[in-house]
Order: structure tokens, then sequence, then C-alpha cells
């Protein structure tokens, strides 16, 4: 058989996929780009063509600013946090103790939790009246009164970081371990005869075969968190006074609430685009360690 015609016949099969990814993703996207460039409304008349204006107007405006640092904070400080608890805790799971097997499933379970049943159940956790955490800071003495965790704006990102960590950091646990599978036995052991501390066997032994795989799950979450609306949304809708208001829950708010689609479009695009450039930067890093570790 001719690689011509193989090539036909691959193409007749993938054929169905395209049809739909191209209804499904291609012309919401043209029609997206499309409605950036006007000032329609979500109900009503078309618009008429703007040009640049929606662009320039969400990039200057202080809404988007505000909202991109906050988006931002939200990114760095979450996915950090991840990485550094799932690492430690894929390091203490390779280790060989007693119900390590259940330690494994139940770490998994956070993680297979919907969003919105993990944002809900943290939203108990911080209720200002009958709150778990509030319970129990008061009963050790580190609180003298219940607080609004969700409800001040100097606490509220804090809070929903803590809420995302404990979702996400299972999948960064998963990679690692997985990753620590393949570390030779006999190098680490090897090590430990040379009398390498923890501290240098991790470094020196261990680490040089987890950085490809944390690359991925840090291309991943990173993409994830600096895109987050679900589990905000859920829990504080953006607020108090905005303060945790992400570029997502901007977009929304922007297209919906205020229906204003022309620029709700043109600030889901530049998102989007924001979004691009990160996955286009990480995806280099990840070729660079796969190739140093070749």
């Amino acid at each position: 058989m001719s690689g011509s015609w193989m090539t036909t016949r691959a193409w007749l099969l993938m054929l169905p996929l395209l049809a739909v990814m191209i209804s499904v993703i291609g012309w919401p996207l043209v029609d997206t780009v499309r409605l950036s460039f006007t000032d329609a409304r979500l109900v009503g008349t078309e618009g008429s063509f703007v040009g640049l204006d929606n662009y320039a107007r969400m990039l200057s405006g202080a809404n988007f600013q505000r909202t991109l640092v906050t988006t931002t904070w939200f990114a760095v400080i979450s996915v950090a946090a991840e990485m550094v608890l799932g690492v430690l805790a894929a390091l203490l799971l390779n280790q060989q103790f007693y119900g390590r097997t259940v330690l494994r499933a139940l770490m998994i379970l956070p993680w297979a939790l919907p969003t919105v049943v993990n944002a809900t159940l943290w939203r108990l956790i911080y209720n200002p009246e009958y709150g778990a955490l509030n319970a129990a800071l008061t009963q050790i003495g580190l609180l003298d009164a219940y607080r609004s965790w969700l409800g001040e704006p100097n606490t509220a990102l804090a809070a929903l970081i803590v809420a995302d960590c404990w979702k996400n950091f299972p999948l960064v646990a998963l990679i690692a371990l997985a990753a620590l599978q393949a570390v030779p036995r006999d190098i680490t052991s090897a090590s430990m005869v040379d009398g390498a501390g923890p501290i240098a066997r991790f470094r020196f032994v261990i680490l040089p075969y987890l950085v490809g795989p944390l690359l991925v799950a840090l291309v991943l979450r990173t993409i994830e968190a600096f895109k987050v609306f679900d589990i905000i949304w859920v829990m504080t809708r953006g607020g108090p006074a905005n303060s945790t208001r992400t570029l997502s829950i901007l977009v929304y708010q922007e297209a919906f609430s205020f229906q204003r689609a022309g620029s709700g479009a043109s600030l889901a695009l530049i998102v989007t685009l924001l979004v691009t450039v990160l996955a286009v930067a990480y995806a280099a890093l990840v070729r660079k360690a796969a190739g140093s570790n070749a």
C-alpha cells in the first residue's frame, strides 16, 4: 500500500474529529475575534466596528491592571506552594512504611473531588459563624473572636490560595512520585555509603530525575491557576471589594454581568494570548530540560 494512500486514509479517518473541532472550537473562536472589534451588546444589536478601541480600553483600564496583579499573585503563590508540598508528599510516600498504599490512595481524594464541591467545603470551613477554622483557632487561643476569612480583603485571597493548594497539590505529588520510581536504587545507596546527607542526595541524585516531570506539572498548574474561575466564583465571586477578582471573572462580568459582548470578547482574547505566551515559554523550558537530561 503506497504512502500517499495511507496519508489520505489517515486524513479521511480524522475528518469526523476535525469537523467536530471546527464546529465546537474553530467557529466560536472566529466569532469571538469578530465580536472583539465591535461594540456589540450581549442582547440586542450586533454593534458597529470600533477597531482596536476595546483592546486599548481594556489594557489601559485600572480594573484590568489590578485584576492582572491579583491573578499573577494567585498563580505564583499557589503554584509555588503546590510544587513544594507535592514534592515533599512524594518524597514521603516514596519511603517504605506501614499503610503507605492507603495513604497514597487517600492523597488522591482532594484532587478527585469536583472543584465546586471542594470550594463549597472550604467555604464552610471559613464560615464566620460556625466554621471549623475559627473554632479550632479560638480553642487553642490563637484567636479571640471568630473572623470572616472570606469577607476581609486582606485575608480572602490567602484563604483561596490555601483551598486551591489543598485541591491541586496531589497532582504534583503523583507526577513527582512517578518520577521517583525511576531513580536507581543503587545510585541512592552508593551516595549514602559515600556520606551524602539527605539534602545532598536530593540535590545531586534525585532532583535531576524530577526536573522534567516537575516542569510539566509547572506548565499545567500555572496555566490552570492563571485562568482560574470556578473555585473563586463559588467561594467569593471575586469579592470582597474585588480583592479576589481574577481575569476569568473579569471576562465573565464584562460579557455577561455588564452585557458588553464586544469588550468581553476582546478581554477573553487578551487572556487567551497571555496563557498562550505562558504555555510556549514553559514548553521551551520543558524541551530544554529534556535535552539536558538526554
